[in-house]
């Protein structure tokens, strides 16, 4: 029976990425927010979370307009899915300027274009992180942690699509650290997103001003390692057309106190985060509970 099910829903899923691949990108986009406001119609307890995690930020105060900014992400999330289908539109080719306004600091690109360096490249779920890793890929092989799909054959489907720009997912609950050290030791890029709940995993790092539990890894890495570190972002600035920034690389001598160069850390990552979800609130994944007290 569970075989039957991931047999339909495959078919399911190539019958829809054929009309993505094959409709128009503002049809699609269309097609993808209705089946956001649909999700936002049944899904009360994201709709409170969302406008509740706006509020709680800051940037809004007036819950109307907390609910509307947070049904804007809602939409956004959806046209994600459809950029990160359809990427290979304009990423394939070997001009992109029509398409990506980059802002790179130059320490970071001298990095980039080092063939003897890797780097981690920390982000949050803000804009498309999709597209940025796929144009990161290609100075050198990108590896970012994913959840594995609970079908099957779905998962290669994505996989394979994913692999085309030299894209290597990590599946989020293998706890062999040492995939991380394999990725680095092999000169390539490390792509982290640190924004979600990380439980008692995590260390507390102010986030908007509220004490949230932040991943240690891409900090932790960097001082065992010394592998140069920033921080990165993707914002949609039109249809299909977006502006990849990154910080300056980010130096931490250790001061012999590995909590405090944590925390030092993680809190610049956090304040970068804040400053690309400021431009363009609706951008960002307002519906994950990032505050749990």
């Amino acid at each position: 029976m569970k075989h039957l099910r991931h047999l339909i829903e495959y078919g399911l899923f190539r019958v829809v990425l054929f009309f993505f691949d094959s409709l128009p990108y503002t049809f699609t986009c269309m097609v993808a927010r209705g089946a956001a406001n649909v999700w936002w119609l049944f899904d009360r307890k994201r709709q409170i979370v969302g406008r509740d995690n706006v509020i709680r930020s800051g940037i809004e105060t007036d819950p109307k307009k907390a609910r509307a900014i947070a049904k804007k992400a809602a939409h956004h999330m959806a046209i994600v899915v459809v950029e990160s289908l359809r990427s290979k539109d304009f990423l394939s080719d070997e001009d992109t300027t029509d398409h990506l306004v980059l802002d790179i600091k130059p320490d970071v690109l001298a990095v980039m274009q080092d063939p003897e360096q890797s780097l981690i490249i920390a982000s949050g779920h803000f804009g498309n992180w999709e597209v940025a890793g796929h144009w990161v890929s290609r100075f050198k092989p990108v590896a970012g942690v994913t959840r594995t799909m609970n079908n099957p054959l779905i998962e290669s489907i994505v996989k394979k699509r994913k692999s085309r720009f030299r894209f290597r997912p990590i599946p989020k609950h293998d706890s062999n650290m040492g995939r991380f050290l394999e990725v680095l030791e092999n000169k390539e890029f490390l792509a982290l997103l640190f924004d979600q709940h990380a439980g008692e995993y995590g260390m507390m790092i102010d986030f908007f001003g509220h004490p949230a539990s932040t991943f240690k890894t891409p900090p932790m890495l960097h001082l065992v390692t010394r592998t140069p570190l920033c921080f990165a972002s993707c914002r949609r600035i039109g249809p299909m057309k977006f502006k990849i920034c990154t910080s300056s690389l980010i130096h931490q001598p250790r001061s012999g106190n590995k909590n405090e160069d944590l925390k030092a850390i993680l809190g610049s990552l956090n304040r970068d985060l804040e400053a690309a979800i400021r431009k363009d609130p609706t951008q960002y994944l307002w519906g994950h509970r990032r505050w749990r007290d």
